[in-house]
């Protein structure tokens, strides 16, 4: 089984041809719902007394939602603003609300995942919650901007406790205070994870493991509606991937990233989750294979 721990969200998205206010979001939700493609997740979060029963209707529908807490208080917000290229977002606004004195518990249902997904959240709930599993084969972690800035050594205690770390090249930069990727990849597997998969937006993604580099493409997109959630729905296609072939060879693994990357490509194609709500199986095959030509020579 997979378990995915992290945000779940109100996002409001400001590009320059567009704003969506309120629409569903968060690390989580973009994660889970792209994993639910390859197996059932269970989700890990909590929402506050304002989330829509419309909302929860589309988490029920890819997720096994029996982690997901309603508490009293406002839902995570989240306000980010793109620039022309859609490659440059900035934050305008973080309301932790019922999230900044959330204690997570792991349903006694989930403990026996085998897989597990903390998504970008508060790096000392991230490393508290995964001693709450009983039997992990492979975990995973993200980090933002935000945790960052505010909670570097939590973040860094966070990614030894876990077997791989996916982080996009701006954060990792800053973390590791290096402009080179190799060397950034370096530093973190030096905290004590085994594998560092660093994301490169339009440009793909890189996985390291000891010496092994492995450079896997973004599957070549004319039209970027809205890049918010890629890289989260890339990690939930990642795991989702390894959880269903339930291996953690390294052929697997880099199989799981060009899923990631395929998952990634179909959710900048719509605002918000929509982008991976409407796909259907044969959808996400055959651009894995059109990706298999592009990348042959």
């Amino acid at each position: 089984m997979l378990t995915v721990f992290g945000s779940i969200a109100y996002d409001t998205i400001r590009t320059p041809t567009k704003i969506v206010k309120n629409a569903l979001g968060g690390a989580a939700t973009y994660a889970a719902i792209s994993a639910s493609f390859f197996v059932k997740p269970g989700l890990i979060g909590v929402v506050g007394k304002d989330f829509p029963k419309s909302y929860q209707n589309i988490l029920e529908r890819f997720v096994d939602t029996r982690g997901v807490v309603h508490a009293k208080g406002k839902t995570f917000r989240y306000d980010g603003s793109y620039d022309s290229t859609l490659s440059l977002r900035t934050t305008n606004k973080t309301e932790l609300n019922v999230l900044k004195d959330f204690k997570p518990v792991v349903p006694e249902e989930y403990r026996k995942s085998e897989f597990v997904y903390l998504a970008n959240n508060d790096p000392t709930q991230n490393t508290r919650i995964i001693k709450e599993f009983d039997n992990v084969k492979f975990s995973m972690c993200d980090t933002i901007e935000f945790w960052i800035s505010s909670k570097k050594d939590d973040v860094i205690k966070m990614m030894g406790s876990v077997d791989s770390v996916v982080i996009n090249d701006e954060e990792a930069k800053l973390l590791t205070k290096t402009h080179n990727l190799i060397k950034a990849a370096k530093k973190i597997m030096e905290w004590g994870t085994k594998y560092v998969i660093i994301k490169k937006g339009e440009h793909g993604s890189l996985l390291f493991y000891d010496d092994v580099i492995f450079s896997s493409p973004a599957f070549s997109m004319e039209d970027i509606v809205d890049p918010t959630g890629a890289g989260d729905s890339f990690a939930g296609g990642m795991i989702g991937y390894l959880s269903s072939k339930n291996s953690t060879k390294m052929a697997t693994i880099r199989e799981a990233a060009v899923y990631g990357n395929i998952m990634g490509s179909f959710a900048v194609e719509k605002y918000g989750v929509y982008g991976i709500t409407g796909l259907k199986k044969p959808d996400i095959k055959k651009r894995f294979d059109r990706y298999k030509k592009m990348v042959h020579f």
